[in-house]
């Protein structure tokens, strides 16, 4: 059985599927919420805009559970004529149902595009990708409602789906599937990790996006010679034998560059990690997201717990930023999660490091072990309220940062993923103000203190 490490991971192996579509005239619609990582990662491959495709289902009114149709964005409205007639529904029932059903997509829509507009499909193709399928029903009003706002051909990207789905999906032009199995049992048993995407990712996503295609336009359809330029760019950093991949953005004039370090694979696609840099970003500061393990490297999973390895290549990021003419003044902060904590601050201790702050999300610093009482950069450790056993282990590790300003910032409710409803933000928002803070000026002594 086919098993994906997680969205990021599916999206990227479905873009794979997808190269032939490379340099035609493509728009990628993810399926909220699940869908859209998947969506995002194909997008960025495929070097194509990413948008939603938002539907809502009609229920028969006396049984609302059977779909007699569905709605999409722009008015369109499906419906299954047959199932209509032979369930006697008026006219007037009809277009009650779809009043009701009109408002809760319009608000969703509002609430993940936040005024932005919707891409538009007029002679388009249309990939529209979800993170898996089951019976297909909501990816087959999907292409539907994609061919109704104007696509001139339609494809259905899904990571996985149940063979027998896959074979007949008529509403697609084309169907592609990395996995279609004969035994189905669920598109979450397919995957490692399947938590919940928020609408916070949704929306950090589609800016994300659009925040790329602004700048591969430049101001007016091209950047003005000598103007500071954002950079937006997919780079390889050298890192001893190994060579990494990440991805650098910096604002024009910025004067700091986070970088962020986590111990899996694939960091610089995560959902949660790109909807931090995009509220760093809009703070100011520029942010590399990075992957401290090379694909081959992630196989191992004992990897993911090396904290000298994972440590040597942060320090090796660092450098190469050094390096560069244009980030090579900036002042570094180090954003960790999870094992990426630990090999943060474990870095942090040497004598010579570079890292001006330090921030840890849901991360492991007691894996620094002694090497705590050596860090000088000040360190934020955010923790879960409701993720006990690391918010015990963070109050344990902050005891031994003796050596610098210190704080534990724990957001109520959160658990170790921070997928709870604002509880990301929240954090996000943490981390910002520690880095305006410290990377601003330089930092001053002080003593530690915990805040909720």
């Amino acid at each position: 059985m086919v098993v994906f490490e997680d969205r990021v991971d599916a999206g990227t192996r479905l873009a794979r599927e997808l190269e032939t579509l490379r340099g035609q005239d493509v728009v990628v619609l993810g399926l909220p919420r699940g869908g859209v990582p998947v969506a995002s990662v194909v997008a960025e491959a495929l070097d194509a805009p990413l948008d939603v495709i938002v539907v809502r289902k009609l229920g028969v009114p006396f049984q609302p559970e059977l779909a007699m149709g569905a709605i999409g964005e722009g008015g369109v409205r499906v419906l299954d004529r047959n199932l209509v007639m032979r369930a006697r529904v008026t006219d007037e029932e009809i277009e009650d149902v779809e009043r009701r059903e009109r408002a809760v997509l319009d608000a969703r829509v509002d609430r993940l595009r936040r005024g932005r507009p919707r891409v538009d499909l007029h002679g388009r193709v249309a990939v529209v990708v979800d993170d898996g399928i089951a019976t297909g029903a909501t990816a087959r009003v999907a292409c539907q409602v994609a061919r109704r706002l104007g696509a001139a051909r339609v494809v259905l990207a899904v990571p996985v789906a149940p063979a027998h789905t896959a074979a007949h999906l008529p509403e697609a032009d084309d169907v592609v599937c990395v996995s279609a199995p004969e035994h189905f049992r669920a598109v979450g048993a397919h995957y490692v990790d399947f938590s919940p995407t928020s609408d916070d990712e949704v929306v950090a996503l589609l800016d994300r996006a659009g925040h790329r295609a602004r700048v591969a336009a430049g101001p007016h359809g091209h950047p003005a010679a000598g103007v500071p330029r954002d950079i937006d760019e997919q780079v390889a950093v050298p890192a001893g034998r190994a060579t990494i991949e990440g991805h650098l953005r910096v604002p024009a004039g910025a004067t700091a560059v986070v970088v962020f370090a986590h111990g899996s694979g694939s960091s610089r696609h995560s959902p949660r990690n790109r909807f931090v840099a995009d509220v760093l970003h809009d703070a100011g500061l520029g942010t590399l997201l990075l992957d401290l393990l090379t694909p081959q490297e992630e196989r191992d999973r004992g990897n993911v717990f090396d904290i000298p390895l994972l440590a040597s290549r942060l320090e090796a990021a660092t450098a190469w930023l050094a390096s560069r003419p244009d980030t090579g003044s900036c002042r570094i902060g180090w954003f960790g999660a999870s094992t990426g904590a630990g090999a943060a601050l474990w870095a942090a201790a040497e004598p010579r490091s570079a890292v001006v702050a330090v921030v840890s999300r849901g991360g492991r610093p007691d894996l620094a072990g002694a090497r705590l009482a050596s860090v000088r950069a000040p360190t934020l450790l955010i923790v879960g309220g409701d993720d006990d056993v690391v918010l015990r282990l963070n109050r344990q590790a902050r005891a031994q940062l003796v050596g610098c300003v210190t704080e534990l910032a724990v957001v109520p409710g959160a658990t170790h993923l921070f997928e709870e409803p604002g509880t990301l933000a929240e954090a996000a928002s943490l981390a910002r103000d520690w880095f305006v803070r410290h990377l601003a000026v330089p930092p001053t002594a002080g003593i530690g203190k915990e805040s909720a």
